[in-house]
């Protein structure tokens, strides 16, 4: 895949300049991630965005270039990666309604029998994960391969740190695994899953690389050489979830700022999508309670708000 930063007219590359201007004069940018100690030193004023347009065109502004830890934005590919491979039987194990909890809760499991609400809270990640580790015998590995495929960045990898941090605080997840195992919703040996999960969640990819890695639900399942990985309605699929389950317990209030199909991710970057147009991907490490990126919302907000594009 050819990625050009010099030859198109670069069309929101004025609105992108503005709001890292913006953003740069914004006080309250929250705070990184603690609960996983390598995330916990970042520093929350760092700020990145970047726009890939269809053709595979993408610029950004700040350090859109450097690489930070994606942990929850992976839930968007490994549940396309199942999807394309078994379709609606996928719906059967795991819900598409918000939680209205944080996003690693055990509480509506039980008397729910131990069916995740939706593919993005770690519970329901956790199924899509096994399931595509069942298919492939290599979910992380899948995941990898596409992500460098779609980004056209071959040296986007693991980080070894993040994941062995994960592992070593990763006791909520693995109750939550056991859990959905008990009412037969895990088929994997949870020690495996769990090991396939924090690979996944430890991807190091820069907004560039993401951006580029999302183009395919802009271009409604399309992947970046042409051949489809989702149908249409697929497509349609993944990002009605985004929409409403994307950000988290906070997915409401992002569709009413932003308007746009989201995933967020304790690492502090968040990717969305133009359909038929574009995609982003901002990343600054301050959270606010919720998990999600203080100055991503606010930068998708003010992107949405001044070029007027939305799905509203």
């Amino acid at each position: 895949m050819v990625i050009m930063t010099t030859t198109s007219s670069l069309a929101f590359l004025p609105v992108l300049e503005r709001i890292a201007e913006e953003m740069e004069r914004t006080p309250g940018r929250g705070r990184p991630a603690d609960y996983i100690p390598a995330l916990a030193a970042r520093d929350p004023r760092s700020f990145g965005m970047a726009v890939a347009e269809l053709d595979g065109t993408v610029y950004g502004v700040g350090e859109w270039r450097q690489p930070f830890s994606a942990q929850s934005i992976t839930k968007v590919f490994t549940l396309a990666l199942d999807l394309a491979r078994e379709g609606d039987e996928l719906w059967e194990h795991v819900g598409r309604e918000p939680s209205g909890n944080p996003f690693n809760s055990l509480v509506q499991l039980e008397y729910e029998n131990g069916i995740p609400r939706n593919p993005f809270i770690n519970a329901g990640a956790l199924v899509v994960t096994d399931r595509l580790q069942t298919r492939t015998g290599d979910a992380a590995g899948e995941l990898l391969a596409f992500l460098r495929a779609e980004s056209g960045n071959p040296a986007l990898d693991f980080d070894k740190e993040i994941a062995a941090s994960e592992t070593a605080n990763g006791d909520r997840n693995a109750a939550l695994a056991h859990f959905m195992a008990s009412y037969r919703n895990i088929d994997n040996d949870v020690p495996v899953l769990l090991d396939q999960y924090f690979r996944q969640c430890s991807v190091a990819a820069s907004c560039g690389d993401l951006a580029l890695a999302t183009t395919f639900l802009a271009r409604h399942g399309i992947r970046s050489d042409g051949t489809r990985l989702l149908t249409r309605s697929q497509a349609k699929q993944v990002n009605a979830v985004m929409l409403t389950c994307g950000t988290y317990d906070a997915a409401g209030d992002f569709a009413y700022r932003v308007g746009l199909p989201g995933k967020s991710g304790v690492g502090g970057g968040i990717i969305a999508v133009v359909p038929g147009r574009c995609t982003l991907c901002v990343w600054s490490p301050g959270l606010d309670e919720r998990g999600n990126s203080v100055a991503g919302v606010a930068a998708l907000d003010r992107f949405t708000t001044l070029t007027g594009l939305s799905v509203f």
